[in-house]
């Protein structure tokens, strides 16, 4: 009996022991975040300067400044469609302070398109906020002869390998989506990438390419003042800015539904507890009001995904883009 007793005060004993450690680590985990960062904040986007997504991590840098005791701010770090800039956070300390801040299009879509790449996004990175979505719009050059997606894809059936359809570049989110959406619809164009949307729009406003699949902040001032000719937005719904262009689920002529968001990314290795305070911060860069109407004013949304769900949500769009581009043999190379 006084053997089992003593068992019984030894379980105990193991059991507050464990608790009390438990404790001192949470209580240990929030010092240490309260306490980061400690020195600025490195965004590292892996493109050029002045781009969509450039523009988007500067917003974010910006409103994460104004919140924080310390700085944040961009780093553009281009190069092989992206991976030099993805490979540099990846190899990175993982400490928290130097991100990677980039579109779906890169650390989704990438792994499908390029071999060989020198990263794996669900190996060697960790979601630590989503910040913005913007929709796409199918966009034709203004004088051709078409009103609608249904329209157009009668008039392309009709001239197979006859017109053209353009992109910022080979493997780009408007080449990929663009591929997926034609061929969806069973059409042959020829692509035409550009070096960089803004070289595109003039040649379509010239009437040397026919259509393009664009990220709507860029397109939409031509839409507007009549040069461009907007068919369907890729979103769920439709674009507030475009309130009487449907969505391509609404035209009938095929089924696509996307936004091109904006994320943060730390080196997989990153401590947990750092891991909860970057999305805590993010996630209050995406209330921020001032953020809110920066990421409107460019024809986006902010979006806000609950912490616990950020990874799940990047393996899932992960899942589909990859079964996509499968499915339609997207190549970029």
């Amino acid at each position: 009996m006084r053997s089992f007793i003593k068992l019984i005060s030894r379980g105990r004993s193991i059991r507050a022991g464990f608790l009390l450690g438990a404790g001192f680590f949470a209580l240990c985990a929030t010092a240490f975040a309260q306490d980061f960062p400690a020195r600025p904040l490195r965004l590292i986007v892996a493109s050029g300067a002045g781009g969509g997504t450039d523009i988007a991590g500067r917003n974010v840098a910006k409103t994460l400044t104004d919140q924080l005791r310390v700085p944040a701010f961009v780093e553009n770090r281009p190069g092989a469609g992206s991976a030099t800039g993805s490979e540099f956070v990846a190899k990175s300390a993982a400490d928290g302070h130097t991100l990677l801040f980039s579109s779906g299009s890169s650390i989704v879509m990438n792994g499908f398109l390029f071999k060989n790449l020198p990263y794996d996004s669900l190996r060697d990175f960790v979601a630590v906020g989503f910040v913005a979505a913007y929709p796409f719009v199918f966009v034709t050059r203004p004088d051709l002869p078409v009103s609608g997606l249904a329209e157009f894809a009668k008039y392309a059936r009709e001239r197979p390998g006859k017109l053209t359809y353009s992109s910022p570049g080979i493997g780009s989110v408007q080449h990929v989506w663009g591929s997926i959406l034609l061929r969806s619809m069973g059409l042959d164009l020829l692509h035409v990438p550009y070096k960089g949307a803004a070289s595109a729009h003039p040649d379509m406003i010239a009437g040397r390419i026919d259509v393009m699949f664009d990220n709507l902040s860029a397109s939409l001032k031509y839409v507007e003042a009549g040069r461009l000719k907007a068919l369907a937005v890729s979103a769920p719904r439709r674009a507030p800015q475009l309130p009487q262009v449907p969505t391509v689920n609404e035209s009938g002529a095929t089924r696509f539904d996307g936004e091109s968001w904006m994320g943060v990314f730390a080196p997989a290795a990153t401590p947990a507890p750092v891991v909860e305070a970057l999305r805590a911060l993010l996630l209050n860069v995406g209330r921020d009001a001032e953020y809110v109407a920066r990421v409107e004013r460019d024809s986006g949304r902010a979006l806000v995904i609950p912490a616990n769900q950020q990874q799940a949500f990047l393996r899932s769009e992960i899942e589909r883009w990859g079964r996509l581009i499968n499915q339609y043999a997207v190549t970029a190379e």
